[in-house]
């Protein structure tokens, strides 16, 4: 069975398909497109994303599931530069619960993030349940005492009652994946990046939870089971979420940048 079909009264033969299949799944025969190694698909759906005429379908990729770009408004140079310079990490949050439906907004924007080879593999453990979070950064506590490890994280929480580990945030999400899934942990970055700039059209901030990580992300960590983490997966990455206490009405800088360009000598 073809994982493709082409309409060949709309194929103008134009090879575009062809030529821009990462894995060389078609060669370009006398009547268009012709599947050689089938087996060699990633699913990307670009066959059928570039085709300007419509005329490529996929059954990994399917062009009923495809929507038109060409009528998006695209941003300028100036607005994307603003819009990537405008997210902060948001370590100061409202109590007030963020909606169910923005936190499925967010992951899924996360999942259609680039992966390595397309394989994806990341899904989504959302946390909104403050008091289950609560007991989350105790034992987070816990562990680094028990460790002797960030008195600057330990010492606030058991003298002021203050949260800083999660910072207060009304909601947790996290990436998993299965345990023995080689790229849980750069998709799950790739994707993590994708819903922390999405967060801020939603009125949303975030931040990396690193210190959480350090602990959940170890074997047999006893957040599993409070989380309802099934054991043959694995966390690969978390994110606080909530909204954000503060507005930042500047944009702020970084260390100057540096790059060089490398020529054959």
């Amino acid at each position: 069975m073809n994982l493709t079909t082409v309409n060949r009264e709309k194929c103008i033969k134009c090879g575009l398909c062809v030529n821009e299949c990462p894995e060389q799944v078609f060669r370009l025969g006398k009547n268009g497109p012709e599947e050689v190694c089938p087996e060699n698909c990633i699913a990307c759906g670009h066959c059928v994303a570039v085709c300007p005429r419509e005329a490529m379908d996929n059954i990994k990729a399917p062009l009923s599931n495809q929507a038109s770009s060409k009528n998006f408004p695209k941003l300028s140079p100036e607005e994307a530069e603003n819009f990537i310079r405008s997210r902060r990490a948001i370590r100061s949050y409202k109590p007030t619960p963020v909606p169910r439906e923005k936190l499925i907004d967010l992951v899924n924007i996360a999942h259609y993030a680039p992966s390595g080879h397309n394989l994806q593999g990341i899904s989504y453990f959302i946390i909104d349940d403050r008091n289950l979070l609560d007991k989350a950064v105790k034992f987070v506590i816990e562990e680094f005492e028990k460790a002797s490890l960030s008195s600057e994280f330990t010492k606030p929480y058991r003298e002021k009652g203050m949260d800083t580990i999660l910072r207060g945030a009304p909601s947790l999400i996290l990436a998993i994946s299965d345990s023995d899934f080689p790229r849980g942990r750069e998709n799950s970055i790739f994707s993590l990046t994708y819903l922390e700039l999405y967060a801020p059209t939603l009125g949303l901030g975030s931040c990396w939870a690193g210190m959480f990580e350090r602990i959940v992300m170890k074997d047999n960590c006893p957040l599993f089971e409070l989380f309802s983490i099934p054991k043959n997966k694995k966390v690969t990455g978390a994110v606080m979420v909530g909204y954000p206490k503060y507005t930042y009405p500047r944009l702020v800088d970084k260390s100057p940048l540096e790059f060089t360009f490398t020529n054959e000598h």
